[in-house]
């Protein structure tokens, strides 16, 4: 493994834990600030809409600027942005400081992609993007528990100060282990948009956006659904998203080795047993034993869709990949926010806190059948190009 590919990771892991972090941390940030529980959760949501916004409009803003200068830029307004959140007097800051840190995550991400992608070889690109995003999904495991369990002992100001150092951390390490990269020729803003007049690019986009969609209709509502059907108390939730986060774990590794083999036949298989693995939530959230094995399942049938996905959107956009690649990342976040919704207007429509697996594996689907028509655009192309080469050969 190039070592860089571990710098790569270790920012990962921060952006991650900063990420997600907040949620076990709402209750002492809103009791510090005086505000509702609800009115903190938006915290979240501003980090999201961050992530969106920022993806695509730094990574074209950095178009024309050195790769290995644009992640160092990134990580500084990482640290800045959660320095800001460890200091803000105020909830306005506060907020301020969650934007600021959520506008480096989406560009991160996608050139950390392109960069990673081009430290190997090219059989082993999706691998290599599947190790950056071990960081992430490490800090699911790890960093958020761990965080929390900080921001709850010493007060939540102290988590942000440690994920700031973290940043520096990664910054460092980006700046010692990375090599330069020159943007790619016939790269700045002109030639990475021209990649989105292709429609392979815009169906990965779809693909992304209706498979996190379907993740996230179910594990947005996880704890309810532990606690309300399965039985388990809610010290236990916990526990089980340990369980998942393990289960995320081998699933992005597993799902970074079968794109290497076979990318879309991979993301075929991956988002099928996606889409499965949630109709068996529907009965299997009714009992402890069953409900906790399938939570690792879902796991892993849910993280092992990101690195085929990102490799997805690398190949279709060759030659300006960065700007496809952090609206890759934005894609991911709509998923996120879509499928959250459309879950919770189930509950509110009085199905039960399982209906979410039922809309979580229908985008599931709808995001294989999106994956099956670009497969066989793929095969139709190279069918057309046979042929042409037919035609010219006497």
């Amino acid at each position: 493994m190039p070592a860089a590919l571990l710098a790569l990771a270790i920012s990962a892991f921060g952006i991650g834990t900063t990420e997600f972090v907040i949620m076990g941390l709402l209750p002492e940030v809103a009791a510090d600030f005086g505000v509702s529980i609800p009115s903190a959760g938006l915290l979240i949501s501003g980090y999201a809409l961050g992530v969106v916004v920022g993806a695509p409009l730094l990574t074209a803003l950095a178009s024309r600027v050195p790769r290995k200068t644009v992640l160092v830029a990134l990580m500084g307004l990482f640290i800045a942005g959660n320095v800001l959140s460890a200091l803000a007097p105020g909830y306005g800051l506060l907020m301020t400081g969650r934007v600021v840190a959520a506008l480096a995550h989406g560009a991160f991400f996608g050139v950390g992609s392109v960069v990673a992608a081009s430290l190997v070889a090219p059989a082993k690109q999706a691998g290599a993007i599947a190790l950056m995003f071990t960081g992430l999904t490490v800090a699911n495991v790890l960093g958020v528990p761990a965080g929390t369990a900080l921001g709850q002992a010493f007060g939540w100001r102290s988590t942000f100060w440690v994920v700031s150092a973290l940043g520096v951390v990664g910054a460092i390490g980006i700046l010692t282990l990375v090599p330069h990269q020159e943007p790619a020729s016939g790269a700045g803003l002109r030639g990475e948009l021209a990649v989105f007049r292709r429609p392979q690019v815009w169906l990965a986009l779809v693909m992304t956006a209706l498979g996190f969609a379907g993740v996230f209709a179910s594990f947005t509502y996880i704890a309810p659904m532990m606690t309300e059907v399965a039985g388990f108390s809610s010290g236990a939730v916990t526990w089980l998203l340990v369980l998942f986060g393990a289960g995320l774990f081998a699933g992005n590794l597993l799902g970074g080795k079968a794109a290497d083999r076979k990318l879309m036949p991979s993301l075929y298989v991956i988002l099928a047993a996606l889409a499965l693995v949630l109709v068996a939530f529907v009965f299997t959230a009714h009992a402890k034993v069953p409900a906790a094995i399938t939570i690792a399942l879902f796991g892993a049938a849910g993280f092992a869709t990101v690195p085929p996905l990102q490799a997805r959107v690398l190949a279709k956009a060759a030659g300006a990949p960065a700007l496809a690649s952090a609206a890759n990342i934005a894609a991911f976040n709509l998923g996120n926010a879509g499928g959250a919704w459309l879950g919770g207007q189930a509950i509110d429509a009085g199905l039960g806190y399982t209906a979410p697996n039922w809309i979580g594996a229908a985008l599931a689907a709808a995001g294989l059948a999106v994956a099956l028509v670009s497969g066989l655009l793929d095969r139709r192309s190279a069918a057309s190009f046979s042929a042409g080469e037919r035609v010219l050969v006497p």
